[in-house]
């Protein structure tokens, strides 16, 4: 890879945040994390390229931040992080992809390069 780009980690467990952040930066990202709603709001100012978005951060819905990606900033690239098999049409129109916990590191570094803008 060529460069990296900016990459906000939003997910309520720091064991996944702290996954992705050591092997993001390794990859020569740089990554921003966000436990909760407001904190993910916070961080999208600082325009990060590409958004790995948890749909269940606690008792907050990550579908909420999501709508309000694709009407703020159309040009974020979202990956959803979820355990579950929740990709219905409405989320599959509105992600960019899926990453289905438990993921591997490949498929983290392969999912950050193929949705990224370098």
């Amino acid at each position: 890879m060529t460069g990296g780009v900016s990459v906000l980690v939003v997910d309520d467990e720091p064991a996944i945040r702290l996954l992705c952040r050591v092997n993001l930066e390794l990859d020569g990202h740089s990554v921003l994390e966000a436990a909760s709603l407001d904190e993910a709001r916070e961080a999208l100012a600082d325009g990060p390229s590409l958004v790995l978005l948890d749909l269940h951060l606690g008792a907050e819905d990550g579908l909420e931040l999501l709508t309000e990606i694709r009407a703020d900033r159309p040009d974020v690239k979202v990956v959803l992080l979820t355990g579950t098999s929740e990709s219905t049409d409405l989320l599959r129109g509105l992600a960019d992809g899926f990453l289905a916990k438990p993921f591997s590191l490949d498929q983290l570094a392969s999912a950050v390069e193929q949705f990224a803008r370098v």
